[in-house]
């Protein structure tokens, strides 16, 4: 089990954003974080949609943060490409599990919910202060 690329990237991406700023074009983007402009420019229009990213058009538009990174969890970032975060099919809602007696329902919502919780303590603001961290060490 593990998240998508696309997830990754987005993180990546938000990281990258959280550290810087300013306002940002796609290009630079997608240089420094090592992803496809053309992933780049998908990714970013879901951050858009989803109100974590801002994009601004023109001569000196580009992308940043649309709230400050201590306000950005790892969850909403990883949520905004995946959708929610369930282990199992059967804890959709578009699922209809015709077990009547299943007690795994039960265990896969609660390790769903430890998952989401965990995602939920991490925000970019401490991501970037551990990263700036392990720079002042080396």
């Amino acid at each position: 089990m593990h998240m998508t690329l696309e997830a990754d990237y987005a993180v990546r991406i938000v990281e990258f954003l959280a550290m810087h700023p300013e306002k940002i074009d796609a290009k630079t983007i997608s240089e420094k974080t090592n992803v496809t402009l053309r992933f780049t420019l998908k990714i970013l229009r879901t951050l858009v949609a989803d109100g974590i990213v801002c994009s601004y058009k023109g001569a000196k538009g580009g992308y940043k943060l649309a709230q400050p990174p201590q306000e950005i969890t790892l969850r909403r970032v990883i949520e905004a490409v995946e959708g929610p975060y369930m282990l199992s099919r059967c804890q959709g809602e578009s699922y209809s599990c015709h077990r009547t007696d299943c007690r795994l329902h039960s265990i896969y919502s609660e390790i769903s919910k430890l998952v989401r919780d965990r995602l939920d303590s991490y925000t970019f603001d401490s991501i970037c202060s551990c990263d700036e961290a392990e720079q002042a060490e080396k």
